[in-house]
């Protein structure tokens, strides 16, 4: 199949647009020869926490390992149940089995598709030891809620800000509400490395401490092992590159919001569910999702014209093969399922050309016609 001359990201466009900048810190990087946690990751992170407002950033290996840290840092592990949504990434569970811990699901808000507040306190138990609010597509969570529900029974809340980087809530940012939050910075992320990498951050020391330590054997002292650890560093090309599109960050969430505005003003008036919007909090728009029953015809008229879709997410975490029988579901989850089954993301990415997004527009419009 060829290449759609619309692709659905093109994290390659980003390096394109900060060539010279990025070229030049990782030669920076690569003459100076250390490569791993050096000066690069220690800038990044005082850079990246600066920007989100919390006293700590600690960069780690992935997206996943930030998760899995962040969880292990508090003090969560076997025995213990994690509540979050079945609507997310697969990582978003995963972390919580490599913590040892049991991941407990429950359903969306039907509007949102975000992890609704309504149904924590029914699923609360005594081994409950945090909420994993996920950020998804870009929107944060409501985080006053959350936080009502486990302040009243002494629970963590962990944020998952894998696609939410530079979202505002109340107007704090997305990863400063809970006691925790974890990033991811794959390619297509809003801030996006050229390879794997991800950092957790935090307003507590303690937690900070312990996932710094956590991240390279359970070292506090160079080869003695305090604690039970793992290898998950953030290395100093990434950093490097990372610090240079981190300043860039900010304008880029806007340009995504002025194209997700082309988007909805286009597509207003038709049998669509466009993303949610709230106004209290920004969307950032890691993805412009929109829904319809007839979701696959859709996509496949987009592709057969040479636009790419992608699907977030087509199987929710729940019924997986992998996870039938080792997970915990509070219930029937219709409004996830329902969402599985209509969900299309469009081209959606700072370097998208706007005349692009309204050709996708008036491809859907044909479609819509022809229903």
């Amino acid at each position: 199949m060829n290449a759609p001359t619309i692709p659905s990201c093109d994290p390659r466009a980003n390096y394109l647009a900060h060539r010279v900048e990025i070229d030049a810190a990782v030669a920076r990087v690569l003459e100076r020869g250390r490569y791993v946690l050096g000066e690069e990751v220690s800038a990044f992170e005082k850079e990246f926490a600066a920007y989100l407002g919390v006293a700590n950033a600690v960069g780690v290996g992935s997206g996943t390992d930030a998760l899995n840290l962040a969880l292990r840092a508090c003090g969560i592990g076997p025995g213990d149940e994690v509540v979050t949504v079945s609507h997310t990434a697969v990582a978003t569970v995963a972390a919580v089995e490599l913590s040892g811990a049991t991941p407990v699901l429950i359903d969306v808000d039907p509007d949102s598709g975000l992890l609704d507040p309504d149904q924590l306190p029914e699923v609360v138990t005594s081994r409950t030891k945090a909420i994993l609010a996920v950020h998804l597509y870009g929107l944060p969570a409501d985080l006053e809620r959350i936080l009502a529900v486990a302040r009243g029974r002494h629970l963590r809340v962990i944020e998952d800000c894998a696609q939410s980087h530079g979202a505002v809530y109340k107007g704090r940012r997305a990863g400063t509400w809970g006691d925790i939050a974890a990033f991811s910075f794959y390619p297509t992320k809003n801030l996006g490395a050229f390879g794997d990498g991800g950092a957790l951050v935090t307003q507590n020391e303690e937690l900070a401490s312990s996932a710094r330590a956590i991240r390279e054997y359970g070292w506090r002292q160079r080869h003695v092992s305090e604690r039970a650890g793992l290898n998950s560093r953030l290395d100093e090309i990434q950093a490097a590159a990372l610090r240079v599109k981190l300043r860039y960050l900010d304008e880029e969430n806007r340009v995504r919001a002025s194209l997700a505005a082309t988007y909805s003003g286009l597509l207003g008036d038709l049998p669509l569910r466009l993303p949610a919007t709230r106004p209290d909090r920004t969307h950032v728009y890691h993805q412009y999702v929109l829904r319809h029953p007839r979701r696959d015809s859709l996509r496949d008229y987009l592709g057969q014209r040479g636009i790419g879709t992608n699907v977030h997410y087509p199987v929710p975490v729940h019924l997986q093969p992998a996870y039938r029988g080792r997970i915990r579901i509070w219930g029937p989850l219709p409004w996830t399922e329902a969402a599985s089954a209509e969900v299309l993301s469009l081209p959606l990415y700072p370097e998208l050309p706007e005349p692009h997004v309204r050709r996708v527009a008036q491809e859907i419009r044909t479609w819509c016609a022809m229903l």
